[in-house]
């Protein structure tokens, strides 16, 4: 069982002992006109590339630079040999800062991507029954958001106002005696055919081929997890008013953009 799950190199640095070391860092110069983005492949460097056009237009280019770790867009952002990224959320940003004692700030939200419960061996929430299999993300952030979504879908209940606090040690009700099973984020999709049901985040979701279509329900897109949990555009301090940037930022939340959002990813990625 579970012969898929393994080890997402990179995203972790604990123990790697991982510092930034490359060149010595420059703000952009005021007539930047072209602008180097890290991004994940699916959705942030899609979004990416979807946004080049309008970036055209007001006279900037974008080059994007995909990186498929947590780790080296970070670094490659603080060293200079890009400059800004997109993939992650502020809890993990300002935890990256603590660790590495790095100097990136967030610009602003640009996207969500709600968790949902998929289907795996079942297909419909109404047929689960006494003793059901349920994978779900093992890091802390994100199976605290299963556990909530699982409590939304009237499966469990958790403590009251446990938050994104919550472990399996504060279900305090669970009357089909589900089996909650944690798993690393990027192999809970993989492994779906082991569990009536997986909660599974919006990105590896669609790197799996999962769509809309196959959740069975969503994370609400104005919880808190939302709010908490939004994609961010990132820089190096002392580049975040730089007028390049804004101009991507602007394009990036701008309607057209929600509607490239919007159209292509069906609910499993929200525009914020």
């Amino acid at each position: 069982m579970f012969k898929k799950l393994g080890i997402l190199i990179g995203i972790f640095w604990i123990g790697l002992g991982i510092t930034s070391c490359g060149k010595s860092w420059e703000p952009l110069a005021e007539d930047v006109t072209t602008i180097r983005v890290a991004a994940s492949p699916t959705p942030h460097a899609e979004i990416l590339k979807a946004a080049k056009p309008w970036l055209e237009e007001k006279g900037i280019e974008l080059v994007i630079k995909e990186y498929t770790d947590y780790i080296q867009p970070n670094l490659a952002t603080e060293d200079g040999d890009v400059d800004a990224n997109y993939f992650q959320h502020t809890p993990y940003l300002e935890d990256f800062n603590r660790q590495q004692n790095t100097h990136l700030v967030s610009v602003g939200k640009i996207h969500y991507e709600p968790l949902a419960i998929y289907k795996g061996t079942k297909d419909d929430l109404k047929d689960i029954t006494n003793g059901d299999k349920i994978l779900v993300p093992n890091d802390t952030t994100n199976e605290a958001r299963a556990l909530l979504l699982l409590q939304e879908a009237n499966l469990i209940k958790l403590k009251d106002n446990i938050g994104l606090s919550a472990t399996k040690k504060d279900i305090v009700e669970n009357p089909l005696n589900l089996e909650i099973i944690e798993m690393e984020a990027a192999q809970v999709a993989l492994n779906r055919e082991d569990a009536s049901f997986a909660v599974v985040n919006g990105n590896y979701a669609l790197q799996a081929g999962l769509t809309s279509s196959d959740a069975l329900q969503f994370e609400s897109s104005t919880g808190v997890a939302a709010q908490t949990y939004a994609n961010v555009l990132v820089v190096r301090d002392g580049n975040q008013n730089h007028k390049a940037i804004l101009t991507l930022y602007e394009v990036l939340t701008s309607d057209n953009l929600k509607n490239y959002i919007s159209n292509i990813y069906k609910g499993a990625v929200e525009a914020v």
